[in-house]
């Protein structure tokens, strides 16, 4: 047996040793079913998810997601979690899309509403929020606005008339996470970022008018609003051009740092600080100043999409009570505190395509859903479905309170380019009675389902497994992409 071939430990929970000899400091644990564990198998997944346990300050284990696949330096679907005081922080361990998240919006429309005007609402969805590669937003914002949204993310667009204050009470860090500093982002990134707030960007983004499907949790369901039948949308998208240029920025000065910290790599790829050094608050400065980037934008876009609808359906937002149910981040770092060794300890966990997956009854749930636990949004792709979950107790014993983010990737771009053609895709979503709408070609065929792993295995692991459990499945009628 390879020293790289997990040995199945638990239902549904894999593990490789910690190895000196390979500058392990921790083992690795997957989280997967057989056929998500024979998938990672074939690329860099696990091999990546070992390197990240040679990182100084690592605690616990590396841990891999049932959606884990091979990304730049840490897996996708992986979380990682440093000690605060001696352990480092790493640009890769979050990701280019920094805070690329999902949020979800309730009608109380029925499909049976929505159907006869489908096309109608994802034209004028379409028509009204910029997408695709270099899209720019609708609004321009000179040095000092832009400086406001770093800081203040959603409050600025609900000061802004894009929302209103309720939407802020139901976002991760309510949409605004305290120390950004816009003083720590490169020119570059600003002048990248300014003119694309508010735009939804290309490649696996996507806006999704959906019809739920199945309701699991009808007590979790209820307390969101959420009826079956009824029509939801998601929004999927990031901190675009902005959130990548930091990322760049600070890999080229973590990797700069290595020597004058005597930082011993296992790949280049995991360049990071010292979470306490100079350059490690600044990144983090940074990256808070893109998490609130992205909240602003899907503020922004949230609002945009709420005005389709009043327009098509001749009825105002609050009629259709088109709620907010909660947005959440995938790719971020922030401080937690969980307990090691039995001790509550501070520590910096990387979730880089992950989801927090808070239980009831924790501060940092909104007050809202408090006494249920954190909704869990994991979309799958274009033709498949979605998932609302609920945070449980287990996700802080065995995740550091992290579920998986998607379906996960399994077909590169250039393989769906070359497999699939655009008319085949499209044809085979309007069979399953989805309307798509995209700039461009590259924005149907890289996304086609097919290049995806399954998202109801990815979300059956979570649930068996008690880290969090199923509230109700979405499934897409119109979708939008870039």
């Amino acid at each position: 047996m390879s020293s790289l071939t997990p040995k199945k430990v638990g239902n549904m929970r894999y593990q490789i040793d910690a190895d000196s000899s390979k500058g392990m400091r921790v083992p690795v644990t997957i989280y997967a079913d057989e056929k998500l564990l024979a998938k990672m198998m074939t690329d860099r997944t696990i091999k990546q998810a070992v390197n990240v346990s040679t990182l100084p300050g690592i605690q616990e284990h590396a841990i891999v997601l049932p959606d884990g696949h091979e990304g730049y330096g840490f897996p996708v679907g992986g979380v990682a979690a440093m000690d605060a005081e001696e352990g480092m922080i790493s640009p890769g361990g979050v990701g280019y899309d920094i805070n690329c998240g999902v949020r979800l919006l309730r009608t109380n429309l029925t499909e049976g509403d929505v159907r006869p005007k489908l096309k109608d609402l994802v034209n004028d969805l379409f028509k009204s929020i910029p997408s695709g590669v270099g899209s720019k937003g609708a609004i321009r914002l000179n040095p000092s606005e832009l400086d406001e949204v770093l800081v203040r993310g959603v409050s600025w667009a609900i000061d802004h008339g894009y929302g209103t204050s309720d939407d802020a009470d139901v976002c991760e860090e309510s949409g605004q996470i305290a120390n950004a500093d816009p003083n720590k982002v490169s020119e570059r990134a600003r002048k990248r970022g300014a003119p694309q707030l508010g735009s939804l960007g290309s490649g696996n983004h996507f806006l999704e008018v959906q019809k739920v499907a199945e309701i699991h949790d009808e007590k979790a369901a209820k307390a969101m609003g959420i009826e079956k039948d009824s029509v939801t949308i998601l929004i999927h998208c990031g901190s675009r051009g902005f959130g990548h240029q930091v990322c760049s920025d600070y890999l080229r000065i973590s990797e700069q740092a290595q020597k004058k910290y005597d930082i011993h790599l296992a790949d280049r790829e995991l360049a990071c600080v010292p979470n306490k050094s100079e350059e490690g608050e600044s990144y983090r400065a940074a990256m808070f100043a893109a998490l609130n980037f992205a909240w602003s934008n899907r503020q922004m876009i949230s609002h945009w999409t709420r005005k389709s609808f009043e327009r098509v359906f001749k009825q105002s937002e609050s009629d259709l009570d088109m709620k907010l149910v909660y947005d959440v981040a995938h790719n971020i770092a922030k401080v937690e505190k969980h307990k090691i060794d039995g001790k509550l300890k501070s520590v910096v966990v990387h979730r880089k395509g992950a989801t927090r997956a808070f239980p009831a009854n924790m501060d940092d749930v909104p007050s809202k859903y408090r006494d249920l636990g954190q909704p869990v949004l994991v979309p799958g792709s274009m033709g498949t479905g979605s998932w609302i979950l609920l945070g449980q107790e287990n996700s802080m014993n065995t995740t550091f309170g992290s579920t998986a983010h998607g379906a996960g990737r399994m077909m590169s771009r250039t393989k769906a380019r070359r497999d699939f053609t655009e008319s085949e895709v499209k044809k085979s979503l309007s069979d399953k009675g989805i309307f798509l709408k995209s700039l461009t070609r590259d924005g149907v065929v890289e996304e086609t389902p097919e290049a995806y792993k399954d998202v109801d295995a990815v979300v059956n692991v979570s649930h068996e497994l008690g880290i969090a459990t199923k509230v109700a499945k979405l499934v897409p009628i119109g979708v939008i992409k870039g």
